[in-house]
C-alpha cells in the first residue's frame, strides 16, 4: 500500500511540476511583445508612475494624471515598459498602466479641426498646445482626431502620436 501511494504522490508532484512549467510557459508568452518596438501606446489610467528602472522597487520619476497622454514603447522587458512621452523623457512603466488606444497631443500654437482631409475644408474646431484626443485613420498627412466627442481631422504634422502607420 506504501509503494501505491508514493508512486501516487510521485505522480501528483510531477503533474503538479508540469503544471508550473506550462503556466511559467504562458506567462512568457504573455509578457513577449505583440508587435515589435517603437510602437505607440496610451495612458489607461488616470495616474500613472513612471520609474527609473523596470520594477516597482525603483522611484518613481514622473507621475503623470493624464489618461490618454500619448507615450512611444521603444523597450520591453517582461510586464514592463520603457516608455518616451510627448517632452522626450523616458523611463519604465507596467503594461497595465498602458492602453493600445491611438491618441495624440497637439504640439503646434493651434491645430484647426477640419471638416475633411484637406487644406481647404472648413475648420470646425480648433485645438490648443497640449490638447489630447483620440486617433482614426491617418493617411495622406491627415488623422481624424475627436476631442471629448469634438470630431475632425488634424493634420499629421500638427500633434504628437501615433500618426504613423
Amino acid at each position: 500500500m506504501g509503494v501505491l501511494l508514493f508512486g501516487f504522490g510521485m505522480k501528483r508532484l510531477l503533474l503538479g511540476a508540469g503544471a508550473v512549467a506550462a503556466l511559467a510557459a504562458g506567462a512568457d508568452a504573455l509578457a513577449a511583445p505583440a508587435k515589435p518596438v517603437p510602437y505607440w501606446a496610451s495612458l489607461a489610467q488616470d495616474e500613472a508612475r513612471m520609474r527609473v528602472g523596470p520594477s516597482l522597487d525603483y522611484p518613481s520619476n514622473w507621475v503623470y494624471r493624464r489618461r490618454d497622454l500619448p507615450v512611444k514603447v521603444v523597450q520591453v522587458l517582461g510586464q514592463w515598459r520603457k516608455v518616451q512621452d510627448p517632452d522626450g523623457a523616458q523611463g519604465w512603466m507596467h503594461v497595465r498602466l498602458l492602453s493600445d488606444t491611438a491618441t495624440a497631443i497637439v504640439r503646434v500654437d493651434v491645430a484647426p479641426l477640419h471638416e475633411s482631409a484637406r487644406d481647404g475644408s472648413r475648420a470646425l474646431f480648433r485645438a490648443e498646445r497640449g490638447v489630447v484626443g483620440r486617433l482614426s485613420d491617418c493617411s495622406g498627412g491627415w488623422c481624424s482626431f475627436d476631442v471629448k466627442g469634438q470630431r475632425g481631422y488634424v493634420k499629421a504634422s500638427d500633434v504628437w502620436g501615433a500618426t504613423a502607420k
